[in-house]
């Protein structure tokens, strides 16, 4: 960027007027708004456009009173809407990455009030308060983690701060995630700008009259981004155009001279304030902050080069707030011109011209270990901007061999700017409290026949008994109790499904059909365990549509391998984790590291992540560690694990039914007034289905064709050895854009597979199927279900699975589907 340049956007070009003139997209609304935002290119299939704020701080700098100050503000206007009582029983919720800072000023602005944001970092050592996914961005999962597990239980308003509210699903999404945890009265949702469609601006009061609460929202300005046809594929054309033709500043490129000078500053941090909200900051680390600010300020001004005009504090990613508020005491305390932004995940076209808003891009490694491991991170608007010194903040976290290396950001700082100082802020560490007492003996696991129709040897069942109690309820009523964030789905259970005489008969032909194909699956996943995990693995089923799979494990390593392998059942409910009871269980009676998990199949990877999630809390909180995350399953259609027999979807027959295919056993059940702190979860025995009971006729279609697939295994299971097995996790990605395609808010309503479609269809309240174009015989019994059912199958070229069960979105008992009708029960 020339000075020319500069001085051209200080003129009075509008910084979004760029995009504008080649998409036809047009900002309306109110008379500040352009001041507020420019606009840019994504690299995001998503979504074409990226409203880049002018004061947050994020990715164009600003002066760092200007961007704390629009904070403070909202959160004042919070407060005078709140009141004074009840804003000091308020919390405040920021979102990471881009609103951790504007979270943590507003709460500046409403007073006394607590903060916390969300963050992408898991933390060893602090256990999840819940967790939630943004469905639009690059970076989806998000997970609240504050040390002191009462700070979200209160009955105060929750004040949840993001940088732009636009569909309203991110806020939806971690409303609808707290409030079935947390339930309380009051929301308010603050944000820099209300940019919602028409269409989407009755949705938050909608959805507050459904949770039965308050929906308040306070914005700076507002208005709407006007997209015309075809937008998303133009700019992605765009994009692909100028992505060829490198700004000043981008990856590999020099600054043209010599390299800048490095240099450390101390700050001399507070002992005990946090870096910021990620674990929870209170107003009485914000008072002690305040006191230390000043001299912190005067450390780095000492460091900085005598006669700097322009001087760049440059945050790191979620660590917004420290660098925001250092910036902010050094704007007060040296006579240079400061100026602060920070580095982020997220990918953006750079073009250089005035009338775009990232006119340069610098490009480097990650250098925190994510936990989603190593990718690109990039600086905006950096290079060529005409600073004479550039103050890195970091976290300790945060400062690795990474940050350092050849192509690392400091080195790419210090080609495009003479002095840049590094000030390292100690990451915060909670205090882990003890685990409180628990009884010394966990009950024996449970064991056929006297719980379940599968032989004393084959499974132990790590749950306990509810089989006296009455847990069914209809599915719409489920359903409803459910999306209304009225239940959680573990704390019921749906009537069991009795399927028809011409169902029965697609369930055996499907297994006839399937069986030699799941023996090799089954084979396959086998070998790959005891060559990869333990040489004497102990399976532990993710009841219970594991369950049958662990014993067919079981079985391959008993037919081939001579093996007596142990294997329990284990209890995990989305969104509240695995049942850490039957984890001790497990510590207390073999090695972490032999236990391998396993499931049926994958669909887009959420127990996948509640699994790991579930893992690193039990290490914190027990300090138990070897467990191995990594699940095991016949078919991962998703890509979301290296230990699988295949990756095709097709149909898995121990899918197709309920019970009846799966020993006799209900699913789960988790629920306050049944299970305490020390049970494990439960589960029914349905002891007067014998009749129908088809579990060991399927193990045994199974096994019994192990002795003819014994070579074709050994090929299988060689090739996937040699193989990259390393997830893509396209199933998600899928997922994504088929939510955004049908207008579902709500990921977890999108059910991928035919095993997830199946389980929608027998359990939920479907609203259609979509099916791969030509898809054959692994349908018949979707197509029948949805027949019977009422529910529409629609044909989808390209669909990476077999078929995707959509559950009825917002559903209510007098809810309509698509074409206007009641839906079909």
């Amino acid at each position: 960027m020339t000075e020319r340049a500069r001085a051209e956007g200080r003129a009075g070009v509008w910084s979004g007027s760029w995009v504008a003139e080649r998409l036809g997209v047009e900002l309306a609304g109110d008379d500040g708004l352009t001041g507020l935002l420019g606009l840019a290119l994504r690299r995001n299939p998503k979504r074409a456009h990226l409203l880049v704020s002018n004061v947050l701080g994020k990715h164009v700098p600003q002066s760092p009173s200007v961007v704390h100050g629009h904070g403070v503000a909202l959160g004042r206007r919070v407060r005078d809407l709140l009141g004074a009582e009840t804003a000091g029983r308020a919390v405040v919720l920021g979102y990471a990455e881009t609103a951790t800072g504007l979270g943590h000023s507003v709460a500046d602005g409403l007073g006394a009030a607590p903060y916390l944001h969300s963050t992408r970092r898991p933390v060893a050592g602090v256990r999840r308060a819940g967790g939630f996914e943004e469905s639009h961005s690059h970076a989806t999962s998000h997970l609240l983690l504050p040390e002191d597990p009462a700070l979200l239980a209160g009955d105060g308003p929750l004040v949840l701060v993001d940088d732009e509210f636009s569909t309203g699903n991110t806020v939806l999404n971690t409303v609808r995630a707290l409030h079935e945890r947390y339930p309380r009265k009051r929301y308010v949702v603050v944000a820099l700008v209300d940019m919602r469609s028409p269409a989407d601006a009755g949705r938050l009061e909608d959805f507050a009259r459904e949770i039965g609460a308050r929906v308040d929202l306070v914005t700076a300005a507002s208005g709407t981004v006007r997209l015309p046809p075809g937008v998303l594929e133009k700019g992605q054309e765009l994009v692909a155009r100028y992505e060829g033709e490198r700004p000043p500043g981008d990856a590999g490129s020099g600054g043209g001279g010599a390299a800048g000078r490095v240099a450390r500053v101390g700050l001399g941090w507070p002992d005990g304030v946090p870096d910021g909200g990620r674990h929870g900051f209170t107003a009485a680390h914000r008072d002690r902050l305040e006191d230390a600010l000043p001299g912190m300020a005067a450390r780095i001004a000492g460091a900085l080069p005598a006669g700097a005009r322009r001087v760049l504090v440059l945050g790191f990613e979620e660590l917004m707030y420290a660098p925001l508020r250092l910036a902010e005491a050094l704007e007060r305390t040296t006579d240079a011109e400061v100026r602060y932004s920070t580095t982020t995940r997220s990918p953006v076209l750079a073009v250089d011209d005035p009338g775009y808003a990232i006119r340069t891009r610098l490009v480097f490694p990650a250098h925190d270990d994510p936990s989603d491991g190593p990718g690109e991170r990039y600086a905006y608007n950096v290079a060529g901007a005409g600073f004479d010194a550039v103050v890195a903040v970091v976290d300790s976290a945060a400062d690795t061999p990474a940050l350092h290396a050849a192509d690392g950001l400091l080195a790419r700082l210090a080609a495009h700017v003479p002095h840049v100082l590094l000030a390292v802020v100690p990451s915060y560490v909670p205090h882990v409290p003890h685990a409180p007492e628990r009884p010394s003996m966990l009950p024996e696991p449970l064991r056929g026949p006297d719980f379940s129709s599968y032989a004393s040897d084959e499974v132990g069942w790590l749950l306990q008994d509810l089989s006296d109690v009455t847990l069914e309820a209809p599915t719409e009523e489920r359903e409803e109790a459910i999306q209304s964030g009225g239940a959680h789905y573990a704390e019921s259970l749906p009537v069991e499904y009795q399927p028809s005489e011409q169902y029965q008969e697609l369930f055996h032909a499907a297994l006839e059909a399937s069986a030699a194909r799941l023996a090799r699956a089954v084979g396959a996943v086998t070998e790959i365990v005891l060559a990869e995990r333990s040489p004497r693995p102990v399976l532990v089923s993710l009841a219970r549509a594991g369950t049958p799979v662990g014993i067919l494990m079981r079985r391959w390593a008993q037919y081939r391998h001579g093996l007596d392998l142990p294997h329990y059942a284990v209890s995990i409910v989305r969104g509240r984790g695995i049942d850490a009871n039957a984890l001790r269980w497990l510590a207390a009676h073999h090695d972490p590291a032999d236990v391998v998990f396993v499931d049926g199949w994958t669909g887009k990877g959420a127990i996948t992540r509640e699994l790991a999630a579930a893992l690193r809390d039990f290490e914190a909180t027990d300090g138990v560690t070897g467990f191995d995350p990594e699940i095991a399953v016949l078919a991962d259609p998703g890509s979301c694990v290296r230990t699988y027999g295949t990756r095709d979807d097709f149909l898995i027959p121990s899918a197709c039914l309920n019970s009846t295919v799966s020993g006799l056993i209900s699913r789960t059940v988790l629920r306050a007034d049944l299970v305490g702190p020390h049970d494990f979860h439960g589960a029914k025995f349905y002891r007067e289905l014998a009749g129908a009971d088809l579990s060991p006729a399927f193990l045994d279609a199974v096994s019994g064709h192990y002795p003819d697939v014994v070579d074709e295994v050994h090929a299988q299971a060689k090739e996937l050895l040699a193989a990259d097995r390393t997830p893509t996790w396209e199933g998600w990605a899928a997922v994504e854009r088929i939510s955004a395609e049908y207008g579902i808010d709500d990921v977890n309503l999108v059910k991928p597979g035919v095993g997830e479609t199946t389980r929608v269809m027998l359990r939920r309240v479907p609203w259609k199927v979509l099916a791969r174009a030509g898809a054959g015989t692994d349908l018949d019994h979707v197509r029948l279900l949805a027949e019977q059912r009422g529910v529409p199958v629609e044909e989808v070229e390209g669909l990476p699975y077999t078929c995707v069960g959509l559950i009825h979105p917002q559903y209510t008992r007098g809810a309509t589907g698509a074409d206007g009708r009641a839906v079909a029960l």
